[in-house]
């Protein structure tokens, strides 16, 4: 069961990681709206990715 537990808090970083990258493009870029963004949704994914570690103590 923890493998599966960890895959899924893997899958998350990944996302969390490429959203972060696609938000520096676009600040970058001066779509400053787009950044904004893409910074609240990896912010989002980054709690959730913190929950499941902690429920994983």
């Amino acid at each position: 069961m923890f493998n599966l537990f960890g895959s899924k808090v893997d899958k998350l970083q990944k996302k969390y990681e490429k959203l972060m990258e696609q938000g520096m493009h676009a600040q970058r870029g001066g779509d400053i709206a787009l950044y904004a963004k893409l910074s609240k949704e990896a912010d989002l994914l980054l709690a959730e990715i913190n929950k499941l570690k902690n429920d994983e103590k």
